[in-house]
C-alpha cells in the first residue's frame, strides 16, 4: 500500500483531471489494481460509488476503504470474470508487477468499456533525467517509506524496477491480445517536479538545479507535450460486431475467420 505522503498535488490533481475525464458515468463499476488511500481518496472526491480497490497488502483488513471494498489479488492473475468491471484503473502500480504487460492484459480481461492506466513514459528526456540521477530506475524509496518491508515488486522488500511506457508499445500490447478489431486509444500529459529530489539528504544541487529549468521546462513542454514526466493512458474496448475488422466475422456466437472477404481479394 502506498505512502500517502509520497504522492505530490500535482500528480493527484493530475489523476483526478484525467479520471473524470474518461469516465463520466458516476455509477460506472470500478476495479483499481495495485489501488491504495490516494485512489481512494481522488475517486471519493471524484464522486464514483462502485468501487472495489485491490491491492497485494497483508497488512489489510479489508475496511481500511471504505465505503468501498478492498480484495486481495494479484494484478497478472485477477480473480474475476471476463468483463466484470465497467472500467480496470491503475495509478502508479504496473511498474511494481514482476509482469507488467501481464497485468495490463488481466486489466483489459476484466473490463467492459475499457483500461486506465497512470504510469510514466519512456522519453529520451526521462532517460537524460534518469542519468542525471534526478529519478530512480529501482524503486527502493518506495521499500524505504514501507519500513523496508513493502512497497517493492509484488508488494515485497524488493525494490521494483521502474518499467516505462510509450504509446506504441501499449497499442502493440493490446493489438497483439486482441487482434480481431478496433481499439481507441488516448492520451494525456503533465508535468510534476522529480519526487526523487524532494525526499534525498544530501539534494541541495540537485534541488538548486530543478529549481533553476523550471521556466525553461515549461516553454519545453508546451513545444514537446510527449517529453513530461506525467502520462496516462485510456484504451478503449471495441464494440462487437461494430469494430471487427472486415477478415473478422461472428458466426455461431464466435469469432471466425471471414472467407467470403478473402475470396474477394486473393487469388
Amino acid at each position: 500500500m502506498e505512502n500517502n505522503s509520497m504522492m505530490s498535488d500535482v500528480r493527484v490533481g493530475f489523476y483526478k483531471k484525467t479520471i473524470t475525464k474518461w469516465i463520466s458515468n458516476k455509477e460506472a463499476s470500478i476495479l483499481v489494481v495495485g489501488g491504495g488511500v490516494t485512489d481512494q481518496s481522488v475517486l471519493l472526491d471524484a464522486g464514483f460509488k462502485n468501487v472495489v480497490i485491490s491491492n497485494l497488502d497483508t497488512r489489510l483488513k479489508g475496511d481500511e476503504f471504505a465505503p468501498y471494498k478492498w480484495s486481495f489479488q494479484k494484478a497478472e492473475q485477477l480473480d474475476y470474470k471476463d468483463g466484470e468491471f465497467d472500467f480496470v484503473v491503475v495509478h502508479a502500480a504496473l511498474h511494481h508487477c514482476e509482469s507488467p504487460h501481464r497485468a495490463l492484459l488481466e486489466m483489459y480481461r476484466v473490463s467492459k468499456i475499457g483500461i486506465i492506466a497512470f504510469e510514466s513514459r519512456d522519453s529520451w528526456l526521462m532517460k537524460i533525467v534518469e542519468t542525471m540521477g534526478l529519478t530512480q530506475s529501482y524503486e527502493h524509496v518506495a521499500v524505504y517509506y514501507n519500513d523496508g518491508k513493502f512497497g517493492g515488486v509484488n508488494n515485497t522488500e524488493i525494490p521494483n524496477y521502474i518499467y516505462r511506457w510509450t504509446e506504441r508499445e501499449i497499442e502493440k500490447t493490446v493489438n497483439t491480445y486482441a487482434p480481431y478489431a478496433r481499439h481507441r486509444f488516448y492520451y494525456q500529459y503533465g508535468s510534476d517536479i522529480p519526487f526523487q529530489v524532494s525526499v534525498e539528504k544530501k539534494a541541495l544541487l540537485k534541488s538548486i538545479f530543478v529549481s533553476s529549468v523550471k521556466p525553461i521546462h515549461k516553454v519545453f513542454s508546451l513545444l514537446f507535450p510527449k517529453q513530461q514526466n506525467l502520462f496516462a493512458f485510456y484504451v478503449e474496448k471495441p464494440k462487437i460486431p461494430d469494430d471487427l475488422y472486415p477478415w473478422i466475422q461472428v458466426k455461431d456466437e464466435k469469432l471466425k475467420f471471414n472467407y467470403a472477404w478473402a475470396k474477394e481479394i486473393y487469388k
